[in-house]
């Protein structure tokens, strides 16, 4: 398997993060906007875009506020070199294979950041411990079976490298 730097992904990620951050911040400030502009003011009953907007600049803060919490979880993750006695944990990336000896590299961290990276040619699929194939993978070792079971069925996958 490719070795991948695990550092460089965890910057891919906060930067990703940051800027997620940004455009939900930018949203929230000009739905703001809207909803206090004079223009917008209800003029009777059934006048509600300046209601609507409100609804919407609270929408977008909530959604900066989690984004910023998820930033700050993924800012406080610490590397760790893979502990056999451990097995697979946050901060973990791992190679799998499906039956069909399909590839696929994941690297585990704190939820809420479900993105697809690129390193020197590797897609790497960033997933949460929450998510169904993250919790499997929680505590397995190199040469492991994970069993995930999905509507169409049951997906075999084996653990082939951890780091």
């Amino acid at each position: 398997m490719p070795t991948l730097n695990k550092a460089q992904l965890l910057h891919q990620v906060i930067a990703h993060l940051e800027t997620a951050l940004s455009q939900a911040q930018q949203a929230a400030q000009t739905a703001y906007e809207a909803a206090t502009d004079e223009e917008n003011i209800a003029e009777n009953k059934y006048d509600t875009l300046g209601l609507e907007a409100s609804y919407l600049a609270t929408g977008q803060a909530r959604r900066a506020q989690a984004i910023r919490h998820t930033l700050s979880t993924w800012k406080q993750l610490v590397l760790r070199p893979f502990d056999e006695r451990l097995g697979v944990q946050l901060g973990a990336l791992v190679w799998l294979a499906d039956e069909d000896d399909k590839r696929q590299c994941l690297f585990l961290g704190p939820d809420g950041a479900a993105i697809k990276l690129q390193q020197d040619g590797h897609s790497v699929q960033v997933i949460g411990p929450l998510a169904p194939l993250g919790r499997a993978l929680l505590g397995k070792g190199c040469g492991d079976q994970v069993t995930l079971q999905i509507a169409s069925g049951v997906q075999l996958f084996e653990l082939l490298s951890v780091d």
